[in-house]
C-alpha cells in the first residue's frame, strides 16, 4: 500500500511542541528543536512496524504531520501557515533502547524501516487556521493520546520560520510536530491508530485512522555498532510515567524492572556538588516553588512541616524512612531490636536529609533527641518528618534542623511501626524518592528531581536576585505599580545596571590581579 503522500525530500520532526508532554518531562524548552527522519522511514495505514529483535521499549506518537506547498525560506513566523499545502496524521515510532547510540541525532531509535506510518489521508490546509487540528491516539482500541493544536507551545507558523530560516522547505517536505502526553510502550501485537481532524471546520474533515500494528524482529544485531542497552530511567520515560509502567507490569505486559535487570545509564550520575548546595542554600524555597511549578511540578512542598530552629536551612539529598500504622503484631516483628528507623539513623551520611513518612499523624513522635544526635553525629544536614518530635526542647538544644509538624510527647509504638528504608515514599502529600534533592527555609521543605536541579537552582537564584533590586526601589520609595512585576521599562533598567555592576565586578578584579613587576 502507497502513502497518502508522494515520497519527501525531507521529513523533519520536532522534538517537545506540546504543554502536556512538556509537564509530564518536566521541562519546558523555550524554543523548538528539531531531528530528521529518514524517507525510507515512511509507512502507510494497514501496515505493521517491528520491534527489533533484542529490543523492549518501542514507543509510539502520534502527531499531527504538515506537508509543504510553496517552498519556504526565510518566512516570518506569521507567514509559515501559508506554506503548508496539507495536513495529515503521523505516528513517530522509536526504540528508547537505542537513545544510548544516538548521542542526539535520533538515526537509529527513531529513523527504522516503517517508523514513520502517514496518512490515510491528507486534509487541505485551508479549511481550518493552525489552532483548529486535533489528533488522537489508540491503543488495541483505547483512546490514550488527545490534544489539539491550542495546546502546542510553538504554533506551526513559528516552527515553519524558525526552520526556514536553517534551510528551504521544499514542496512535499513532511514536518512532525511533536507529541501531546500519552505517549508510551507498545509490544507485540498491539494495534495503534492515529486520526487527525478539523472537528470546527465544515463537515469536520478527518484523515481517517492511520493503522499500524506491531511485530516482533526475528534478526538480530550485528556486532559491528552499538547494541541495544536500557536502564530503568529510560524505561520510565519511554512508558511515559512510573503509574502507566506498574499498570503494565500489573496486567503482565512486562516484567518489573528488577527482574528486567539494570544497564548503565547514559548520562553521568547526579552529583549535589559543593556549588550546587551553596547556591541552594542561597535561593528561597518559594522561589524555587515558583521554578517547579512552571515545569509541572506542583506537588512537591512538604505540607504542614515547620522548622524546630529559628531561621533553619536544609540542603541535601534525601536518605527515606517509612512508617506504617501500628498493629500489635507487626510491631512485635518490626518494632523492636535493631529495626528500620534504628537502621537509617546509623546510615544517614553527611550532607544527607533524612525524610520520614508518617502519613501525616502528628499524634506521636518520630523522632527523639538520641536519635537527633545521632543524625548530627553522622553529619546528617536535617530532618523532615510529617510526623512529631518528642523530646522536642533536647532535640532542638542538638542544633540539627527538624523539619516537623511539632512536639508531641509519646512514643513511636503509639501510632506506628518502623518499616523500611532506602524506599519511595509520600511525606507531607510529596512523593520522595532517595536522592532527591530537598531544600527547607521559613516557608518549609521543598522536593526537587534531580535532573531539574542545575537548571530551577540558576533560574531561582536569578529570580531571588531580581526580587531583591525591586525590593532596594520599593524601599527607596518606588511604587509596586509597574515595578512588581516588572514591566519593560522596569526591566530594561534592570538589566543596564546589572550588566553595569557586572562589568565593575569584573574590571575590579582584574585590578587586583598580580601583574608583571615593572622595572
Amino acid at each position: 500500500m502507497t502513502s497518502a503522500i508522494a515520497t519527501p525530500g525531507k521529513i523533519i520532526a520536532v522534538h517537545l511542541s506540546y504543554a502536556s508532554r512538556a509537564a509530564q518531562r518536566g521541562r519546558t524548552p523555550a524554543h523548538p528543536s528539531y531531528f530528521l527522519k529518514p524517507s525510507s522511514s515512511l509507512a502507510a495505514t494497514g501496515g505493521t512496524v517491528e520491534r527489533p529483535a533484542g529490543t523492549e521499549l518501542l514507543a509510539f506518537e502520534g502527531e499531527i504531520a504538515l506537508v509543504i506547498g510553496e517552498p519556504a525560506r526565510r518566512v516570518a513566523p506569521d507567514d509559515g501557515w501559508k506554506h503548508v499545502a496539507q495536513v495529515t496524521a503521523a505516528n513517530d515510532f522509536g526504540v528508547y533502547d537505542l537513545r544510548t547510540a544516538d548521542k542526539g541525532s535520533n538515526l537509529r531509535n527513531k529513523g527504522g524501516d516503517g517508523f514513520t506510518p502517514i496518512g490515510p489521508a491528507t486534509i487541505p490546509a485551508d479549511v481550518a487556521g493552525e489552532g483548529g487540528w486535533r489528533v488522537r491516539t489508540w491503543v488495541n482500541g483505547d483512546l490514550v493520546q488527545e490534544d489539539t493544536s491550542d495546546g502546542m507551545i510553538f504554533g506551526f507558523g513559528r516552527i515553519i520560520a524558525d526552520l526556514s530560516q536553517h534551510l528551504t522547505l521544499e514542496t512535499g517536505d513532511v514536518i512532525l510536530t511533536g507529541t501531546p502526553a500519552g505517549s508510551s510502550v507498545v509490544l507485540p501485537g498491539d494495534v495503534v491508530e492515529v486520526e487527525v481532524d478539523a472537528p470546527n471546520a465544515p463537515g469536520a474533515p478527518s484523515t481517517g485512522r492511520l493503522v499500524t500494528t506491531v511485530t516482533q524482529g526475528e534478526v538480530p544485531f550485528g556486532d559491528f555498532g552499538d547494541t541495544p542497552s536500557v536502564d530503568d530511567a529510560q524505561r520510565l520515560e519511554a512508558w511515559g510515567s512510573a503509574e502507566a509502567l506498574a499498570a503494565a507490569v500489573a496486567a503482565g505486559r512486562v516484567a518489573p524492572l528488577a527482574a528486567q535487570g539494570r544497564a548503565d545509564a547514559s548520562e553521568p550520575a547526579f552529583e549535589l556538588t559543593d556549588d550546587l548546595r551553596v547556591q541552594l542554600s542561597g535561593v528561597a524555597v518559594a522561589t524555587l516553588s515558583v521554578a517547579l511549578r512552571k515545569r509541572g511540578y506542583h506537588d512537591v512542598f512538604i505540607e504542614g512541616v515547620q522548622a524546630n530552629l529559628p531561621g533553619a536551612r536544609i540542603v541535601g539529598r534525601a536518605r527515606t524512612l517509612r512508617f506504617i500504622p501500628a498493629r500489635p503484631d507487626l510491631f512485635q516483628t518490626h518494632g523492636g531490636g535493631y529495626n528500620a528507623q534504628k537502621r537509617a539513623f546509623d546510615s544517614v551520611g553527611p550532607g544527607e536529609v533524612l525524610v520520614v513518612d508518617a502519613r501525616g499523624e502528628r499524634g506521636t513522635g518520630t523522632v527523639g533527641d538520641v536519635l537527633a544526635l545521632r543524625a548530627k553525629v553522622r553529619g546528617a544536614a536535617g530532618i523532615v518528618t510529617d510526623g512529631g518530635v518528642r523530646d522536642f526542647d533536647a532535640v532542638a538544644d542538638i542544633g540539627i534542623p527538624v523539619f516537623s509538624q511539632g512536639p508531641h510527647p509519646s512514643v513511636l509504638g503509639r501510632r506506628h511501626v518502623p518499616w523500611e528504608t532506602d524506599v519511595t515514599i509520600a511525606c507531607g502529600g510529596a512523593a520522595v524518592q532517595p536522592g532527591d534533592v530537598i531544600v527547607g527555609d521559613g516557608d518549609g521543605v521543598i522536593v526537587i528531581p534531580p535532573h531539574l536541579v542545575a537548571e530551577v537552582a540558576a533560574e531561582a537564584a536569578e529570580q531571588d536576585a531580581a526580587d531583591a533590586w525591586v525590593a532596594e526601589r520599593v524601599a527607596e520609595g518606588e511604587a509596586v505599580d509597574g515595578l512588581f512585576p516588572m514591566n519593560a521599562e522596569w526591566r530594561a533598567r534592570y538589566e543596564r545596571e546589572r550588566s553595569a555592576a557586572s562589568e565593575s565586578s569584573a574590571a575590579s578584579e582584574a585590578s587586583d590581579a598580580p601583574g608583571e613587576a615593572r622595572p
